[in-house]
């Protein structure tokens, strides 16, 4: 991928996870039901699937500011977003069985997805300049 399409891709993952994080934080029985189910709507389920929400919008926010300024900063959050979403799939996995079944999937494919994207897309974002190198005349 070239640094353009990377930078656009980064321009996407990070709104997504902005948007994720506020509607989160906004209506957490809706976004939680799908990955745990009907215990989304109890008050320790609004209150962890707000918290995941501030941390998206977080990275998300953090991501868009640093892609205004140098990709090298921008590696950082979207590598920390790729991260978050490898752990939340790491947690899907573990708690796999007892997930409701309709959905487990493809939460699954999503956080696996994500974490993929944004590591993809950090791979491709220009790469700091190493010890010694000479600038392109």
């Amino acid at each position: 991928m070239d640094s353009s399409t990377a930078r656009m891709m980064a321009r996407l993952l990070a709104s997504g996870r902005v948007a994720i994080g506020a509607a989160a934080m906004a209506t957490p029985t809706l976004m939680a039901r799908p990955w745990i189910g009907d215990p989304a709507s109890s008050p320790t389920s609004k209150l962890l699937a707000r918290t995941m929400g501030g941390r998206d919008l977080a990275l998300g926010l953090g991501a868009l500011r640093s892609l205004g300024l140098a990709d090298q900063e921008a590696r950082s959050w979207l590598a920390l977003g790729g991260m978050a979403d490898a752990v939340d799939a790491l947690a899907t996995l573990m708690a796999f069985g007892s997930l409701p079944r309709r959905t487990r999937w493809g939460i699954l494919l999503m956080t696996v997805g994500a974490a993929t994207a944004s590591f993809e897309v950090v791979r491709s974002l220009d790469s700091p300049p190493t010890t010694g190198a000479r600038l392109a005349e």
